[in-house]
C-alpha cells in the first residue's frame, strides 16, 4: 500500500510568532492540527484537553509543545488569572466539544459545547487575543446541495442536539457582535489520521477499511429517491490535512472573521469514495445496497457541498486534496495503525 504523491511535500501554513493555545488538542483535528504547527516548525503551545480513559493520548505522543493543561484546570485558571497564566499567548484556537452528533444529553452538550466557549471566548476577546473556534456544518440541519456560509442564521434549523449546541454559540457570538472579532470554522466531512479513538464516530472510510479485513463487500444505503441512483447521493469530504492548513490560514489571516465552511468544494457520491478505498488496498470493488432503516430516510441528505467563496474571498487559495489521492494518503496510516508524526508526515 502506497502512500499518496500528492501530499509528500506538504508544508502547511505558518501563523504568526507567539504562544499558541489548542483545545480539544489531543482529539482528531487538534492533534492534526498541532501536527501542523509542528510541522511549520512551531511547538510554542498550550495544548488543552480531558484524556479521560480513551486513548487519544497516543495521536499527542509524536508531537511538540510546551504544556499539557486539563480542559476544567485551564479554564479555571484562564478565568482567574488571564491568558497570561500560560505565558504570552497570541493565538487561541478552541476545538475542545462533544462532537458525539448521537449523543442525547442536553445539560452536557450545553455545558460542553456552549458555555465553555462563551466562557473561553470572553477571556480571549477581552485579551484582544485572536479567536478561532469549532462551529459545524451540522448547523445547516436539512439542507441540501450547496450550503453557504452567508446564510442568515436565524434560517438555520439544526436536527439534533449536537449540532444546536455548536448554533447556539454562533447566535450567540453573532448577537454579542462577537463574530467580527473572531472566527468561526463550520467543519464538513472531515477524515483522516488520528481518528481512531472516536469509535462509532470515525469517517465511513475508516470503518470500511476495518469492515473489509473480514469480508469482500461493503454495503452502501440504496437510493430511496428517484433522481439518485443507487450509492450515487453525495457528500463533501475534507482532508484532515486540508481542515488544518485552512484553519492555520484563517487563524493567520487578521482580515479573516465571522463564519467560514471548510470542506472540499467538490461533491463526491458512496461509490466514488468506495471504489478509491478498494483501489487503495489494491481489490476490486464490490459494493451491496441495503435499504436505509425507515427511521432516517426523513431525515437523510443526498446531496451536501461546502461553499468556499468566503474562504477563497480572504486569499486561501490552496486546492483541496482530491478524495482519490487522500484516501491513498490516509490507508497506510490504518494499515500501520499510525499517528501523524511531524518527523515522518
Amino acid at each position: 500500500m502506497t502512500q499518496s504523491a500528492w501530499l509528500a511535500d506538504f508544508q502547511p501554513t505558518r501563523i504568526p510568532e507567539g504562544r499558541i493555545i489548542v483545545t480539544g488538542a489531543a482529539g482528531f483535528i487538534g492533534s492534526a492540527l498541532v501536527w501542523a504547527l509542528n510541522r511549520a516548525g512551531m511547538n510554542d503551545i498550550v495544548l488543552v484537553d480531558r484524556l479521560g480513559k480513551s486513548q487519544k493520548f497516543r495521536n499527542l505522543v509524536p508531537l511538540a509543545f510546551h504544556e499539557y493543561c486539563d480542559a476544567d484546570d485551564f479554564l479555571d485558571k484562564v478565568e482567574a488569572h488571564g491568558l497570561q497564566h500560560f505565558g504570552s499567548i497570541r493565538t487561541v484556537i478552541h476545538l475542545g466539544a462533544c462532537s458525539r452528533t448521537l449523543e442525547t444529553d442536553a445539560q452536557y452538550l450545553l455545558r460542553n459545547n456552549y458555555e465553555y466557549t462563551k466562557r473561553l471566548a470572553a477571556v480571549a476577546l477581552s485579551s484582544k487575543t485572536r479567536f478561532v473556534y469549532a462551529s459545524s456544518a451540522a448547523t445547516y440541519g436539512q439542507r441540501e446541495n450547496i450550503l453557504d456560509d452567508t446564510e442568515p442564521l436565524r434560517n438555520l434549523r439544526p436536527v439534533n442536539m449536537y449540532a444546536y449546541s455548536k448554533h447556539l454559540f454562533d447566535l450567540y457570538a453573532e448577537r454579542e457582535g462577537l463574530l467580527p472579532h473572531c472566527v468561526g470554522l463550520k467543519y464538513f466531512n472531515v477524515f483522516g489520521p488520528n481518528e481512531a479513538h472516536k469509535g462509532d464516530m470515525r469517517s465511513v472510510i475508516a470503518k470500511a477499511y476495518e469492515q473489509l479485513q473480514s469480508k469482500d463487500v461493503m454495503e452502501l444505503f440504496r437510493s430511496h429517491r428517484p433522481d439518485y441512483r443507487d450509492g450515487e447521493q453525495q457528500r463533501d469530504f475534507l482532508y484532515v490535512k486540508d481542515a488544518v492548513d485552512a484553519t492555520l490560514y484563517l487563524a493567520a489571516t487578521p482580515q479573516a472573521h465571522g463564519l467560514y465552511n471548510l470542506g472540499s468544494g467538490t461533491p463526491s457520491t458512496w461509490n466514488a469514495l468506495m471504489e478509491h478505498v478498494f483501489a487503495a488496498m489494491q481489490r476490486p470493488p464490490q459494493i451491496a445496497y441495503i435499504d436505509m432503516p425507515i427511521a432516517l430516510r426523513s431525515a437523510y441528505q443526498y446531496s451536501t457541498i461546502a461553499s468556499l467563496q468566503r474562504l477563497r474571498a480572504v486569499g486561501y487559495t490552496r486546492e483541496m486534496t482530491p478524495l482519490r489521492e487522500a484516501i491513498f494518503d490516509y490507508l497506510p496510516y490504518l494499515a500501520g495503525d499510525r499517528r501523524m508524526d511531524p518527523a515522518y508526515g
